[in-house]
């Protein structure tokens, strides 16, 4: 779990703050860079992509962006979506094909999130819920470990999906090389205890400058070790997108775009501090969009914001995006000055910074938490995981999304209908439960309280359970207690008209109470209201009761009077 940041940054004096920005950026720069070119590697990509993708894109959304600190470059998830979706328009992993069609899914992605500004769908940030959310990422932190293990211990396998790939891997352990295992072992070993000790530290920058100081002293590569090879020593050149490959690359950069605005929503909300400006959404939308076809333009792969070099930033004092275009100016020094020793790394090095970045996508505990909070959604989650495993990342988005939605609709076809009862000896109104036992109800009078929205979805549903209760309750009034409810839609208007006129044959009249001002226009508009007429219609339910009292009361009079 990355620590919410407490303090207020906002404030400081400008030269203090220019300061920390710098040395924040500066450190930022030493997380960011390996892992953008460990991420790379995840894409089936050169690293100097991932150095691509740390520059351009960071600039654009420093400019743009609505959260003060929010560092943009690659991320875990999005860098094994990128993979999915290039194996498929580039099986053969030809290089050149490769950087074209990484070029023409990140200006989709950026494309696709412009267009998702201009119809305002900034709330399409929370379209996946967190329990799903859950699954999917354990199960893309698991897909990444395994694609990783394979340049851990120096083997090559064919991907054919997670449980073949898993199957293969361990056909192929005896081809193991020792000297590459015991290097990528080696680094993971250090990784962790670094990350466990200095949380947030340069430690990836450090794993990686041993890798290549030994690389270089030993001649690993001339031993047999895969290496990164060579790397251009340049500044990106402008890459156009191949137009031809859209209509392919269309249902993944949907999948990613979407994942890379979760992310940055998610990363900028998540490091906001007092004083800062609220995270907007739709300027977020425009900020990673075009930060994605300024990308793509130049050799990048699709981007979005980073909880891990974000909490550096916010952890060394960093409080402007000032941070951000250091970071970028580093990546640019290292592409000019740095690319030769670079191109010395051992590839296992960088399986093992992906491995250890990636592990933390799996969180048993929030599976445990989710379970002990609501057993369905520990299902979702669980689901969701499993989705990715079987049928791939990018159709795990889709299963993700589904359930979300298959939840939502669930939980509004269902809405609460409770029966409410009195505290014995207060005024007090709450739902009947076992655990208030001793509340009081009222001798022919049922109070039932709907909550939220009541349209065509759960119309039909909450009339049914209503025709259940009154049948099991046998009361003469059925007050009806709508200060829950939100909106009405006309389906279910005409399904309390006709519940009435049930009620009536019945013998059971129908009282209203607690409706809000438009509920209320609805149900005057609908010509309902002068159907019951203002002696059934109450402002709140206590009044309902009273009223009930009060002919309760009446009726005894007249009834003793008679005798």
């Amino acid at each position: 779990m990355v620590p919410t940041p407490q303090a207020d940054l906002s404030q400081q004096q400008p030269g203090g703050t220019l300061r920390l920005d710098i040395v924040a950026g500066l450190t930022a720069a030493a997380v960011v860079l390996p892992k953008a070119m460990a991420y790379a590697t995840v894409a089936g990509l050169p690293v100097n992509v991932g150095l691509y993708t740390a520059f351009v894109p960071m600039i654009v959304y420093a400019l743009l962006g609505s959260s003060r600190v929010l560092s943009v470059s690659s991320t875990t998830t999005l860098a094994i979506l990128t993979a999915s979706q290039l194996a498929l328009v580039v099986p053969d992993g030809d290089a050149s094909r490769l950087i074209v069609a990484t070029a023409t899914l990140t200006v989709l992605t950026g494309l696709l999130l412009m267009a998702a500004a201009a119809l305002r769908l900034g709330f399409v940030a929370n379209f996946i819920s967190s329990s799903v959310l859950t699954g999917f990422k354990a199960g893309i932190g698991l897909v990444i470990v395994l694609d990783q293990l394979p340049k851990l211990f120096g083997l090559h396998i064919s991907k054919q999906g997670f449980f073949r790939d898993l199957l293969q891997f361990f056909h192929e352990l005896p081809a193991t090389s020792a000297i590459t295992l015991g290097i990528g072992v080696t680094a993971l070993v250090l990784l962790l205890l670094l990350e466990r000790k200095w949380p947030h530290s340069p430690a990836p920058l450090a794993v990686l400058g041993a890798g290549i100081a030994v690389s270089w002293l030993a001649s690993l590569g001339a031993a047999g070790v895969p290496i990164v090879g060579h790397i251009p020593q340049s500044l990106p050149s402008l890459t156009l997108p191949d137009v031809d490959l859209i209509v392919q690359l269309l249902p993944g950069a949907c999948g990613i775009a979407l994942m890379s605005f979760t992310e940055t929503i998610a990363a900028g909300r998540s490091f906001a501090v007092p004083g800062d400006q609220p995270i907007r959404p739709n300027r977020e939308l425009v900020a990673t969009g075009l930060a994605n076809m300024g990308g793509g333009l130049f050799g990048a792969m699709p981007a979005g914001g980073g909880t891990s070099q974000t909490a550096v930033v916010r952890a060394v004092g960093g409080s402007t995006q000032k941070a951000s275009l250091v970071t970028a100016a580093a990546s640019a020094a290292t592409m000019l000055v740095l690319a030769p020793l670079l191109g010395l790394l051992p590839q296992a090095v960088l399986a093992a910074i992906v491995i250890v970045y990636s592990i933390g996508l799996i969180n048993p505990v929030e599976f445990m938490s989710i379970r002990k909070v609501r057993r369905m959604e520990s299902h979702w989650a669980l689901a969701a995981f499993l989705g990715v495993l079987f049928f791939g990342t990018l159709q795990g988005i889709i299963i993700a999304i589904i359930l979300s939605l298959v939840g939502l609709s669930s939980q509004v076809a269902n809405p609460r209908l409770h029966i409410i009862g009195r505290k014995r000896g207060e005024d007090l109104l709450r739902p009947l439960s076992p655990e208030h036992g001793d509340d009081e109800t009222f001798e022919g009078l049922l109070i039932l309280r709907p909550e939220g929205r009541l349209f065509f979805l759960n119309a039909q549903q909450v009339g049914d359970r209503i025709r259940e209760l009154v049948e099991k309750e046998k009361p003469r009034v059925l007050l009806l207690d709508l200060s829950r409810v939100v909106d009405i839609e006309y389906s279910a208007l005409q399904m309390i008209r006709e519940g009435e006129h049930n009620l009536e044959r019945q013998g059971v009249v129908l009282w209203l109470t607690g409706l809000n001002p438009d509920v209320l226009d609805y149900v005057r508009a609908s010509g309902f209201a002068a159907q019951l007429g203002a002696e059934r219609l109450f402002s709140d339910t206590r009044t309902g009761i009273r009223h009930h009292q009060d002919r309760n009361a009446a009726k005894a009079i007249f009834a003793g009077d008679l005798t």
